[in-house]
């Protein structure tokens, strides 16, 4: 019996020497499955470990793509717990090795924007808000317009929600004398109550409309520019 215990000891010892000597940037799994000690990096800034019996990297987030480096798993390290809000609107937390705030990429501008804000760029033009920028109440919208685009130095300014609903309107006042045909420098303050419902992805969509002045009342007179905005909780 006690030959028997001697061997065992003798076997954990062993056991226990070898895996002194196994490099420490080689992973053994349950599966007995030797796999490298390494994080594949995310284009998120996110990482992620090698999976058994495979060894490939884990899938990195939903929309992330993993990208040609490795990090060694001894230089990793514990980010700190906060968060920042990006200009989409969304939270985001540290990661990395860098421990960085990584933003999703900005939502491209629809070619019928750009080509709505080009048509009205020699009447009137809107520098904040930015299209598909995210927004909250007290906004402040600033740009220049013609003066023939003011009446008594100033023009109405309306935000809506997703399905056209106004939320907001305001006034936008000249920052100069209006009585021009030059550009003139405007700004408005937009207060409003967020749309936004959670889970409800369509309802961070608004619209931000500039309207020309038009104390005629004809038609024809008429005139505007629109760019889509977002919402924040």
């Amino acid at each position: 019996m006690n030959k028997v215990i001697y061997i065992l000891v003798a076997i954990a010892v062993v056991a226990g020497i070898a895996r002194l000597f196994i490099p420490a940037n080689i992973l053994i799994t349950d599966d007995n499955v030797t796999c490298p000690a390494d994080i594949g990096m995310c284009s998120d800034g996110s990482g992620v470990g090698r999976v058994a019996p495979s060894c490939n990297f884990a899938a990195c987030p939903t929309g992330a793509t993993l990208v040609d480096e490795a990090l060694p798993l001894e230089e990793a390290v514990a980010c700190t717990m906060d968060a920042l809000q990006c200009p989409n609107g969304s939270y985001v937390g540290r990661t990395g090795p860098k421990c960085e705030f990584v933003c999703p990429a900005a939502l491209p501008i629809d070619a019928s924007v750009t080509a709505a804000i080009a048509a009205k760029a020699n009447l009137v033009t809107i520098t904040s808000p930015q299209p598909n920028e995210v927004i909250v109440s007290g906004v402040t919208v600033s740009g220049q317009a013609r003066g023939g685009w003011f009446f008594e130095a100033s023009f109405p300014v309306t935000l809506t929600n997703w399905d056209g609903l106004i939320i907001a309107q305001g006034v936008a006042t000249a920052e100069g004398d209006w009585m021009t045909e030059n550009f003139v420098p405007y700004t408005a303050t937009l207060t409003f109550i967020s749309p936004l419902q959670v889970g409800a992805e369509h309802t961070k969509r608004g619209s931000l409309i500039l309207q020309k002045d038009n104390p005629s009342g004809l038609p024809e007179n008429d005139d505007s520019l629109e760019i889509p905005v977002r919402f924040a909780p």
